[in-house]
């Protein structure tokens, strides 16, 4: 297998189609490969490393999703109960149905109540601007913040449909991020940091860069046709700790991750979900809703997308679930998670194995990017039936 991944990814990054790639594989012995090629910068030229940090962006879902579960076991968070129990202002949200003719937003009352399951599962209706051109309206109609500001005020927007009702990619994490600090009383990196980041050894996983972290940050790169452009460090002054992106990490330390959901919510004797959570947590949790594409309305952050084109793909609590055979190899009832920035991890318990492919590019969802990552993800399952 390290041969074959090292071929394949190696000359990705050898004929320019991405400036640098970092991958890992994890099965029931611990990390199965690892690797990295290219450079973590083209105007630096230093090469990209197993350890360089990387921005996970919506990876942070799944690791907030976890730490919101055993808030759950502790009896501090209810799935189903009123979210406004716990954050009041979740009480008050409004449904937006549209646009007068003078471009007034037009809102109304939400029908149905959010709860912590809705968040979790992207039918909260909250949702990201860059994949909702009613969102995009909204904000420019009444001039609040978008999410790229990082500010707190951006959580303030109306809902794209009742709770419960339909599935659109969002901002349900961050939500369930301020659940989780009302909760406990504690900032969110305070409560990852006791009761999963340390218990699993994750120490390059944080939302504030350690000065060793800082060191070996990749930095971002926009493909512009076959070319790729440096972009200047994007990340704002956040207000808050978001539930659902920011997170910097590294491969190792995401394998850590992925290994422990791979041992039903336990690695290295450090029991972080009891097993019967992490097996609900991993199953459809949306009944007859399916999640199918979005749709960019911003092309310098994000193409249009779709994964597994043709497979039934549902939510878990705080990942996707393939409810079929994925064309990889991947089993139906695996989970997996994206990062805006091209990255994507894949757990599947049937056949024992995890992996996690990496680049810090922009506009999401690039075609070259996306494509290298079935072809890895291809070469795990063609070892594995060897």
């Amino acid at each position: 297998m390290q041969r074959v991944i090292d071929s394949i990814l190696g000359q990705a990054t050898d004929d320019g189609r991405l400036p640098g790639v970092v991958a890992s594989v994890v099965n029931g012995d611990g990390v199965a490969y690892e690797g990295a090629f290219g450079v973590r910068s083209l105007e630096t030229g230093v090469a990209m490393t197993t350890d360089t940090v990387l921005r996970v962006a919506s990876q942070t879902k799944s690791v907030v999703a976890v730490a919101c579960l055993q808030a759950v076991e502790d009896g501090l968070l209810d799935l189903d109960a009123p979210a406004a129990d716990v954050v009041p202002s979740l009480g008050d949200l409004e449904v937006l149905e549209g646009f007068d003719e003078s471009g007034t937003p037009i809102l109304r009352p939400a029908v149905t109540t959010v709860t912590l399951r809705n968040l979790l599962t992207h039918t909260s209706g909250s949702v990201y601007e860059f994949w909702n051109a009613e969102s995009a309206r909204w904000l420019e109609a009444t001039g609040q913040p978008d999410f790229m500001s990082g500010r707190l005020a951006t959580l303030d927007r109306p809902l794209a449909f009742d709770p419960g009702t339909d599935v659109a990619y969002g901002l349900g994490l961050d939500w369930a991020g301020r659940m989780l600090e009302e909760a406990t009383g504690r900032r969110l990196g305070e409560v990852l940091a006791d009761r999963l980041l340390e218990p699993l050894g994750m120490a390059d996983t944080g939302w504030a860069a350690t000065p060793s972290m800082e060191e070996r940050l990749a930095s971002l790169h926009f493909a512009a046709g076959d070319d790729f452009l440096p972009l200047p460090p994007m990340e704002p002054e956040w207000e808050y700790e978001s539930g659902g992106a920011s997170l910097l990490s590294t491969v190792g330390d995401f394998s850590r991750f992925m290994s422990m959901v791979l041992g039903n919510g336990e690695l290295d004797g450090e029991r972080i979900l009891r097993p019967e959570t992490l097996a609900m947590a991993c199953r459809n949790n949306i009944g007859d809703l399916r999640f199918i594409n979005e749709t960019s309305t911003n092309p310098m952050v994000s193409n249009d997308f779709e994964y597994l084109p043709g497979v039934p793909k549902t939510w878990g609590l705080g990942w996707m679930v393939n409810e079929e055979d994925a064309p990889s190899g991947r089993s139906a009832g695996s989970v997996f998670g994206a990062g805006l920035y091209n990255s994507w991890f894949w757990v599947d318990h049937t056949a024992g194995v995890g992996g996690m492919f990496a680049t810090q590019v922009l506009p999401y969802f690039h075609l070259p990017a996306y494509d290298l990552f079935c072809q890895f993800e291809t070469a795990v399952y063609d070892h594995l039936a060897a």
